[in-house]
């Protein structure tokens, strides 16, 4: 395909610099931002009289065919075009004659690049968003559910206090909900035009530039032309966001991987969301949340080769900003596919509530609880530390849990123990004591359901 750039030059160059320079791989995905774009260009040159009515109307009449082709798939990209800008004003040029090629007045392939790239990321935010949500109906659904399912909390992976399975699933959705709202706040901060700021002066021409940043729905317009064209903090931000929204996968599914191990067995995911072993049939592994936690690695690259590519440029637009689009593409295309397997994954997952409590008395984790009651008695804290300590001990030795030693027992061990006891250290009442906003207590996973429910409306 000739270059449009040719002038100075011939525009004859390398084969290898031709691919080596080549973007239109990857920027082709933005073929429907960038005639979205030029179409709302055409018609703020008309309406400045840079070109007449009838010259945008053929513009805009041509460009739509080319989206209709292809979308269609009646037209495929040229691949030996520099990039999408090129590849759609020649298009256009072959279709319409002379009249493609004053399409170009008043804006350079420095803004539109910049804006074809925020109106693309706009649109995939807000499906990245739906997404989330999705997930934090999978995992609100399995709250509702499993209101009651008692389960150790941990500290250092250490059993260390009751809560209940819906309370450690909120703390997720906590977390994904902080997600949405970045994510939201990273498009809110995008969604300022840079077309008209041309290659980075400016343009002679008399453009309305607010004019054409509303028609693409912005709401307002970069006002330094030298930050329009270099900006490129919105795809940091996001992709800020998109390692934030993986690591809190990556941290649920290896809590997933444990859950679901033969040592824990607190949950048994479905068949569909797990593979088998090619020599050792009675494995199950959770491939799948395995997967979501090696990817995160892959969004961090991709965060860490953006920051470094932009680290050392100085004003206004250089060529390495054309690596840009990789690395946030790969990161939206990776976290679609993670959230997009998150969720039914986690929709189909049984929890196994004997296997969770166990564990929880197992654990020993009302021991504090105990102590609290002879407290109430009357002993001094110390006093009483010891004395749940020595039970526990003993309990462990004789592979018993503290519901099981009989009154005799206890009252040895302290004659201030009653049989009011096995009321105070039962699970179920431990979790309800905890009546503090935020807290496992049933009060408060309910109002922490309600509140999601609220969010996802």
């Amino acid at each position: 395909m000739a270059k449009l750039w040719a002038g100075v030059t011939d525009g004859a160059t390398n084969s290898l610099a031709d691919d080596f320079n080549s973007s239109i791989a990857f920027d082709s995905r933005m073929f429907k931002q960038d005639i979205e774009g030029s179409m709302a260009h055409a018609s703020m040159l008309a309406k400045q009289g840079i070109i007449t009515k009838e010259e945008a109307a053929m513009l805009t009449d041509g460009l739509a065919g080319i989206l209709d082709d292809l979308t269609s798939g009646k037209l495929s990209f040229d691949m030996t075009a520099e990039d999408i800008h090129m590849f759609v004003e020649s298009t256009l040029t072959e279709r319409i004659g002379e009249v493609g090629k004053k399409l170009h007045t008043a804006r350079s392939r420095n803004d539109q690049v910049a804006l074809d790239l925020r109106l693309y990321l706009r649109e995939e935010v807000t499906t990245v968003i739906g997404l989330v949500k999705e997930v934090m109906r999978a995992l609100l659904s399995q709250a509702e559910d499993n209101r009651d399912a008692i389960m150790p909390g941990y500290t250092h992976l250490q059993r260390a206090q009751p809560i209940v399975f819906a309370h450690h699933l909120l703390a997720y959705c906590a977390m994904l909900k902080r997600d949405c709202e970045r994510l939201t706040d990273a498009a809110r901060r995008m969604n300022a035009s840079p077309i008209g700021c041309c290659a980075l002066a400016g343009t002679t021409y008399d453009t309305d530039r607010r004019y054409e940043a509303s028609l693409l729905g912005f709401d307002s317009v970069m006002g330094n032309s030298l930050d329009g064209v270099s900006d490129r903090d919105f795809a940091l931000e996001i992709l800020s966001a998109f390692a934030i929204l993986m690591m809190h996968l990556s941290r649920l599914s290896e809590e997933v991987i444990l859950w679901a191990s033969w040592e824990f067995k607190f949950i048994s995911l479905s068949k569909d969301f797990t593979t088998g072993s090619s020599i050792m049939p009675q494995k199950k592994n959770p491939d799948m949340a395995e997967l979501i936690r090696g990817k995160t690695g892959r969004v961090y690259g991709d965060l860490m080769a953006l920051l470094t590519t932009l680290k050392g440029l100085p004003l206004a637009y250089n060529k390495d900003m054309q690596e840009d689009k990789e690395a946030i593409f790969d990161a939206l295309d990776t976290v679609k596919l993670c959230l997009s397997v998150a969720a039914p994954m986690l929709s189909s997952m049984e929890a196994n509530r004997d296997n969770m409590k166990r564990a929880a008395q197992k654990g020993f984790i009302n021991a504090t609880d105990l102590a609290d009651y002879l407290v109430k008695k009357g002993l001094a804290f110390r006093t009483a530390y010891k004395i749940s300590g020595t039970l526990v001990a003993n309990c462990i030795e004789t592979n018993r849990v503290l519901e099981e030693i009989p009154l005799e027992e206890y009252r040895a061990a302290c004659d201030l123990i009653d049989d009011d006891i096995y009321e105070e250290i039962a699970l179920e009442t431990c979790v309800n004591k905890r009546i503090s906003e935020g807290g496992t207590g049933k009060a408060s996973v309910e109002s922490q359901i309600a509140a999601m429910k609220e969010f996802l409306k």
